[in-house]
């Protein structure tokens, strides 16, 4: 695989997402270097079993969770942030998703936080792969758009004065869109945690 469009990102470096025809996002590469925070606590809180970080980048998710007894598991397709999730002491497969990963069908828990819900440019088929990974009483806790509404388009990484990254499919989902997406892909919405950052559980639809 090559460099991950976010790279530049979680090496520290400022930057933001650029989506065509739509109003850029700034990244929160502190968020994602740093040690988990209070803002990460209603995640983490909802783990009680083992738990896969999909697109962990540097790890601070799963790092907490493994200090809480949380078996936990990152998977991210970027080298860069498997060796950094590696300084943290947690473990992460330098993996696509998509491709099969260890615990198919047995994982209590997923994760899709930082934006993650966008990666591939389709939320339902996301959601498909991600059911297929979970027990059948799993969960999977997912951080939303802070804005209305499906976005799905082109997106490209931006740094001050440049471009890092080529064109890459890139979705955002908000809070009234989410439980469409997720009832297309066999889930349904269990509840929806609103506050700074905005968070919602999924659980298979029985």
């Amino acid at each position: 695989m090559s460099p991950g469009p976010f790279d530049v990102g979680l090496a520290g470096r400022r930057c933001r997402l650029d989506r065509a025809g739509a109003r850029p996002n700034a990244l929160r590469v502190r968020r994602w270097r740093a040690a988990a925070g209070r803002s990460d606590t209603w995640l983490l809180d909802s783990c009680q079993g083992p738990t896969v970080d999909l697109g962990c980048g540097p790890g601070r998710l799963v790092a907490a969770l493994i200090e809480r007894g949380v078996p936990a598991l990152g998977v991210d397709s970027s080298a860069l942030a498997v060796r950094l999730c590696a300084r943290r002491g947690a473990v992460a497969l330098r993996r696509s998703l998509f491709d099969t990963l260890p615990g198919e069908g047995r994982w209590h828990h997923a994760l899709l936080a930082d934006g993650n819900l966008g990666i591939g440019g389709d939320p339902v088929a996301l959601l498909r792969r991600v059911h297929r990974l979970l027990s059948p009483r799993g969960s999977l806790l997912v951080e939303l758009a802070g804005e209305p509404g499906l976005w799905r388009g082109p997106a490209r990484v931006l740094v001050p004065g440049g471009t890092t990254s080529g064109w890459f499919p890139w979705a955002t989902v908000g809070p009234d869109a989410i439980a469409g997406v997720a009832g297309a892909a066999g889930l349904r919405l269990c509840r929806v945690r609103a506050g700074r950052r905005v968070f919602a559980e999924l659980r298979r639809d029985r």
